[in-house]
């Protein structure tokens, strides 16, 4: 049978009519039926008793408060929650939650007895904890991730206030918590061995923070080592307690006699080391960061006992630390002994040499703080290759006020180079005069002197000593007046600046930058 076109028309609207008022049932269905809630608690109060209080929010960044939840129990604040599962309601003390994109902030007043304590937190996706109301962070992983756990270790006494956030971002959720008392280390940690065997005292933390024992590493035949640890996030026991290997460090210590004699010492480690042959005062090698493995080797002419410390830290990932030494026979020259000491108005450097096989020259460095240095000066090589040992000596006419540090780096004719031991020098200055600043870009400096001067002169010099500039003062300048003294144009570098008054003479040095 044929309808009429119109009658097409009328069967189709009633179709879509009736599809219509179904479909809008079944959207509005839930909500006629939703039952009306009001989210408890007030966010801020903190649980008590080791009795979490939870206050959960609909979005990730704790905004559409829902209501309040509880973890936990009395006698025991550790939790692991799952919150229902995934795609799932959440019932809180208020409104549900639905379990995707939610976060939730927990609180608790705790006190701990005196002691060393590990907390343990884990979560997909980000999660962090603070013990001081959420001021700072002692454990902080708030990215988009799949469940894995951080461990903190710390030393505590008295009663703390305990946040820790949450957020699920995406796919699975789960939090969980623990606390639990570690075990009491004590011990002498500054002791070092002897024999070319190592102690080794070990911490949680990277920054040596709660100490848990000792080990030992090298061998009475050699100091070398090679340590991983056991592995990655595993259980490295010391002589009292076991620590993870995840976020610790370690600090090594051997007092070691070398013969006379030029030397490689190399050292790796994944993440941050560093070595010092004067225990622990400065560090002839330094890489303290986080990184992946690898080494770093520094060459030196020694001769006789140093009190050696390498230190070491893991933060995350791989873990491993490796030293060895060897004698260097390819270094130019054997460095017998290297000296400085403090003069009237500057520091007074010697040093002698045996052989110098193949030595081109000697570049004296100094420092502020035992790791930046800075070049001085360059000695050339006298060249003797046997017989009566050779001295040298350098003066610093412009030392640092306080604490010098100074090394040789000795260079042969084919480049190759080693660095001398460091030498610590302290100065204080008693001229009346003052040169600044030390600073310049195309100004000039100024001098100044808390007694009169006569017949004063301001000499400009090169690094290496070469006069560049002379100039003459007022014959007379008052006590605490203020002489500008301008500069030739002067290209990037090190100067030396000094002003000599009779007997009374002051040497600074300054750096030109463009």
């Amino acid at each position: 049978m044929v309808y009429p076109y119109n009658v097409i028309l009328v069967t189709n609207s009633l179709f879509m009519k009736n599809l219509y008022i179904l479909m809008l049932a079944i959207i509005c269905c839930p909500v006629i039926n939703a039952q009306a809630c009001t989210a408890l608690g007030d966010e801020t109060s903190f649980g008590t008793t080791d009795t979490w209080t939870g206050y959960i929010y609909d979005n990730i960044n704790f905004t559409g408060y829902s209501g309040y939840v509880t973890e936990g129990s009395p006698g025991n604040s550790d939790f692991d929650e799952s919150f229902g599962g995934d795609y799932a309601s959440y019932a809180t003390n208020g409104c549900p939650v639905y379990t995707e994109t939610f976060s939730a902030r927990y609180k608790l007043t705790k006190t701990f007895a005196s002691g060393n304590y590990q907390f343990m937190v884990g979560a997909d996706d980000g999660y962090r904890l603070s013990l001081d109301g959420g001021a700072t962070w002692v454990i902080d992983r708030f990215v988009d991730q799949s469940y894995n756990f951080t461990a903190y270790s710390t030393t505590l006494s008295g009663t703390y206030q305990l946040v820790l956030e949450f957020y699920e971002n995406g796919g699975g959720n789960r939090l969980s918590f623990s606390v639990a008392s570690t075990c009491v280390c004590t011990g002498d940690q500054t002791i070092y061995g002897t024999g070319n065997i190592w102690n080794g005292h070990v911490y949680t933390g990277t920054n040596f923070d709660v100490y848990h024992g000792m080990v030992t590493e090298g061998s009475v035949a050699s100091a070398d080592f090679d340590e991983d640890f056991g592995g990655s996030n595993t259980l490295y026991v010391t002589n009292t307690c076991a620590i993870t290997t995840e976020t610790f460090s370690a600090r090594y210590r051997l007092q070691k006699t070398f013969a006379s004699n030029n030397y490689m010492i190399t050292v790796g480690a994944d993440d941050g080391y560093r070595l010092s042959l004067d225990g622990g005062t400065t560090w002839v090698i330094n890489r303290w960061y986080d990184q992946g493995y690898g080494t770093t080797s520094y060459s030196a002419a020694l001769s006789g006992t140093y009190d050696m410390v390498l230190e070491y830290y893991e933060n995350a990932g791989g873990n491993r630390v490796s030293f060895s030494a060897s004698v260097n026979s390819l270094l130019p020259v054997q460095l017998l002994n290297f000296n400085g000491r403090s003069a009237a108005e500057n520091i007074q450097l010697s040093w002698q040499v045996g052989a110098e096989v193949n030595s081109a020259y000697y570049i004296v460095e100094r420092s502020a703080n035992g790791t930046d240095y800075t070049q001085l000066g360059k000695i050339y090589s006298g060249g003797v290759t046997a017989g009566a040992a050779t001295q040298y000596s350098y003066t610093d006419p412009a030392p640092l006020n306080g604490s010098n540090y100074y090394r040789l780096n000795m260079v042969d004719k084919d480049e190759k180079s080693s660095k001398s031991p460091v030498v610590k020098v302290i100065f204080k200055s008693s001229s009346a005069v003052s040169i600044y600043p030390s600073l310049v870009n195309h100004t000039p400096v100024f001098v100044s002197s808390s007694l009169a001067l006569k017949n004063a002169v301001v000499t400009l010099y090169s690094i290496t000593g070469k006069q560049l500039q002379q100039v003459k003062l007022p014959s007379l300048v008052a006590a605490g007046q203020r002489i500008q003294v301008p500069l030739v144009d002067l290209p990037a570098g090190s100067y030396i600046v000094m002003c000599s008054s009779g007997s009374e003479i002051k040497a600074k040095q300054i750096v030109v930058v463009q």
